[in-house]
């Protein structure tokens, strides 16, 4: 009976059916075989509708929606060219910074790739950079960013695993930053390479660029800054994002009219309200599996095969990268956090370096073959065939996964900051 329970909630999920119905109802199903109370779930789900930090999704989210429906991105990518578009494989480099940079803000893969591929990646062909690299480029900078605030995925970490969100942050900027060097020396390879020139941009359009940006530039040093000298909380740094972001763009830029405002809350609110319906029933999911001791079953079983904490990381990132490329970030988040926090801390990981190597984990897991989020999103941006994106990814994928590997075996990158800057 739960063979076949499974095999058609498999078959509900290959044929569309919504994420937190298929975990819904193999919540539901769990609970009611173990003789548990289902309405567990229904507690789970009041828990984190009460989460203080919670607070902050939905206003960083609102934030997001506005910066996508102006013309920040055009912005973001002329005083990115203005920067960094002189040095060799520059504009490689320039979508690289400004794809992180609007991922971090917006926190969702896919606005990234739709809202500056069709930017990027016409501009990329026109600097005569190769289209399979072009490609490849897109596909793989609309995950990058993820460690940087006001990243939601990091938020909802530090709101399952109990670890603070403002450690998180401070962790995940040197590591970020180490993904994003790696990335940009392939893209000046590349252009040594093809033999391809980099032109500077002159002094009055360097003006010009940093004319457009005047307001908008200073917000992630203002969330940076305000968060990490404890000048607000994460919960108030997320206010003060969309108050900004919305004072900026409705009456100083006027790239959005006021008329708009209530259409644009109402697609971000949606889609915070089936985040939080995903992560209400997969916490209630997860709850499941801790109350049967699936984590401890886990541990025990690991520790017949891995005898060190060394061996321990290799499988998890072997894990963690089938599940970032199997399940979206927030449900894999809910689900197998509560599993793996308790057997890293038996291996004597540290939580804030787990939660780096996790997330970095569920980035590189939106370009993984065979269904990575990315992968398919570019796809039908790009009118590609979705093979030709698994092929033109694979160098990127490389090179994430040795991000990785330097991420998950020198956790100084990841703690270093911590010992320097005092976060709550």
């Amino acid at each position: 009976m739960t063979l076949l329970v499974v095999l058609l909630l498999i078959l509900f999920l290959l044929f569309g059916a919504p994420l937190f119905i298929v975990v819904g109802s193999a919540a539901l199903y769990s609970f009611k075989v173990s003789g548990l109370e289902s309405a567990i779930i229904v507690q789970e789900i009041y828990k984190l509708a009460s989460a203080p930090v919670l607070v902050a999704l939905p206003l960083f989210t609102f934030a997001g929606y506005m910066l996508a429906e102006s013309r920040a991105p055009q912005r973001l990518v002329n005083i990115s060219n203005a920067l960094v578009g002189w040095l060799p494989g520059g504009f490689g480099i320039v979508a690289i910074v400004a794809s992180s940079i609007f991922t971090a803000l917006t926190g969702a893969s896919g606005v990234t790739i739709i809202a500056l591929g069709g930017l990027l990646l016409p501009a990329l062909l026109a600097a005569k950079y190769p289209e399979d690299f072009s490609l490849g480029l897109i596909t793989t900078a609309g995950s990058l960013g993820i460690l940087f605030p006001p990243s939601l995925p990091v938020i909802i970490y530090g709101l399952v695993s109990g670890v603070s969100v403002d450690k998180l942050f401070v962790a995940g900027l040197i590591p970020g930053i180490l993904v994003i060097v790696i990335l940009s020396s392939y893209s000046i390879y590349i252009s040594l390479l093809k033999g391809i020139r980099s032109e500077a941009v002159g002094f009055r359009a360097f003006l010009r660029a940093l004319r457009e940006v005047i307001w908008e530039a200073p917000l992630p040093f203002l969330i940076v800054i305000g968060i990490y000298t404890g000048l607000f909380t994460i919960n108030e740094a997320a206010a003060v994002t969309a108050f900004y972001v919305f004072v900026v763009e409705v009456f100083i830029i006027r790239d959005i009219p006021l008329k708009k405002i209530p259409s644009i809350a109402k697609e971000s609110m949606v889609m915070i309200g089936s985040i939080i319906v995903i992560l209400g029933v997969a916490l209630g999911f997860a709850n499941f599996l801790v109350d049967q001791q699936v984590p401890m079953k886990i541990m025990e079983f690991l520790k017949r095969f891995f005898h060190s904490k060394y061996s321990f990381l290799l499988a998890l990132n072997i894990f963690l990268l089938i599940v970032g490329c199997t399940m979206d970030i927030f449900s894999a988040t809910m689900v197998v956090v509560p599993l793996i926090a308790p057997i890293g801390n038996y291996f004597g990981v540290d939580p804030v370096h787990l939660g780096i190597i996790f997330l970095t984990n569920l980035s590189i897991g939106y370009i993984t073959p065979p269904v990575g989020t990315s992968l398919f999103i570019a796809s039908f941006r790009f009118n590609e065939p979705v093979i030709k994106l698994y092929i033109v990814s694979l160098p990127w994928l490389l090179l994430l996964l040795l991000s990785l590997l330097i991420i998950t075996y020198y956790p100084d990158l990841s703690l270093f900051l911590l010992n320097y800057i005092h976060v709550r």
